[in-house]
């Protein structure tokens, strides 16, 4: 195997020879058809190999975010695929597979593109199992120390690439928290206003309330009025036509008077009885005339009453249109407060977006966390045996030091032995 770590296309009989190698055992008829699950378990047990520290319960790391949602059951599997996806894209990519990992890679395997991910996946974890051989082949050897470190800082340098994405997930992590720290600060601040417009909301509601007591008042008043104004209208028209009557009662008189006079004869006996008859016409027509004054005036003062209450009625009414105006303004009050309303409920909406953006921020941070931490356990213990490995050569290098002083001591007090035989 050459030393370069390259990505090369595997055969279905050599991908099942390489896992049935690491107790993973598969068919290539099942490489053919693959199923959502069956992927879902390879590229796990592939990602095992490469990382055996990794977490294989996908669906644990975001328990805190799914403990924050109503049913969380049932978005566990959901959440489980989408972290198993992550994970295998981000390691896909970062062993240099030309052709990118997708969600339909995952849920609709593709036999030639799943044999094209596994190859890249196992192509690089016997990469691995190369640098590590050689390092024991170096170990067993006996070959110096120094060379060994030589050639394992070669091949660290080699993983460099895969180890740096680390710095990147830091720097991920801070930007998310500082967004989350900006989202929870417009989150205050719609709080905040919220409960400053809360007392201006319960008086509106308050005020509206009143303005509809008021209005359901003043309506049963103005019922009541213009019952009394229809009643009072009627009774107008009736002496109205009464009035006429007696007027046109007026004319006749007046027109049989006129026929009186043309009849006048100028005997003096039928004058007696044409005056005498004329008399009682004449009285009866003053009677008449006597009566339809006194109803005249009686119609009069009626009029007199019903101008008077036709003038408090238009009082009313003008009182009527004020409230009428003051109920305009409650409806106008009232728009404005289901305009508050719906503003109040956009808030509300935004903010449980907001949260939710939240949480799936604190989410990724956890991840990136969980991560990190990961790293930096393998960093330690890494340390760790390069600093054994430290020690065990200071303590080798030491005692040839040693060595070499008593050889040289040795050497000297020989040389002066011979030096002193002479």
């Amino acid at each position: 195997m050459s030393s370069s770590y390259q990505v090369q296309q595997l055969s279905r009989s050599e991908i099942v020879s390489t896992l049935a190698a690491n107790e993973i055992h598969i068919r290539e008829e099942d490489l053919l058809r693959p199923t959502p699950d069956f992927a879902s378990s390879l590229y796990s047990a592939a990602l095992s190999l490469i990382d055996p520290l990794q977490d294989e319960d996908h669906g644990q790391a975001d328990f805190h975010a799914l403990g924050r949602l109503e049913n969380p059951d049932l978005h566990a599997d959901s959440v489980r695929v989408m972290n198993l996806f992550h994970k295998i894209k981000d390691m896909v990519a970062a062993v240099f597979c030309p052709t990118p990992f997708t969600l339909k890679d995952l849920l609709k395997p593709d036999p030639n593109r799943t044999a094209l991910f596994l190859s890249a996946l196992l192509n690089f974890y016997l990469h691995i199992l190369f640098i590590i051989g050689c390092i024991r082949v170096t170990e067993i050897l006996g070959i110096p120390a120094v060379i060994r470190h030589n050639i394992r800082v070669g091949k660290l340098e080699s993983l460099r690439p895969y180890v740096d994405p680390i710095n990147s997930y830091v720097e991920k992590q801070t930007e998310l928290e500082s967004q989350i720290a900006e989202l929870n600060a417009e989150i205050a601040v719609l709080k905040h206003a919220r409960e400053m417009e809360q007392p201006l909301v319960l008086e509106v509601d308050a005020k509206v309330k009143e303005l509809r007591q008021t209005i359901q008042s003043l309506n049963t008043q103005q019922m009541s009025l213009k019952a009394s104004f229809r009643t009072l209208r009627d009774k107008t028209k009736e002496i109205e036509e009464k009035i006429s009557n007696a007027d046109f009662a007026l004319v006749q008189s007046a027109q049989e008077n006129a026929k009186l006079r043309s009849k006048i004869v100028q005997s003096p006996e039928k004058l007696q009885g044409a005056v005498e008859e004329k008399k009682v016409t004449l009285t009866e027509a003053k009677n008449s005339e006597r009566s339809a004054m006194q109803a005249f005036q009686e119609k009069t003062t009626t009029l007199e009453i019903y101008s008077k209450a036709a003038k408090k009625m238009s009082k009313q009414l003008a009182q009527m249109q004020a409230i009428q105006e003051q109920v305009n303004s409650g409806k106008a009050i009232d728009k404005d407060v289901k305009v508050l309303k719906a503003k109040l409920s956009d808030d509300r909406m935004l903010e449980m977006s907001l949260e939710a953006k939240l949480v799936e921020r604190q989410g990724k941070v956890e991840q990136l966390e969980e991560l990190r931490k990961a790293f930096e356990k393998e960093r330690d213990l890494k340390y760790e045996e390069a600093t054994k490995r430290l020690n065990s050569v200071k303590l080798e290098v030491e005692s040839k030091r040693n060595d070499l002083a008593s050889r040289g001591e040795k050497v000297q007090a020989m040389i002066a032995e011979v030096i002193f035989t002479f």
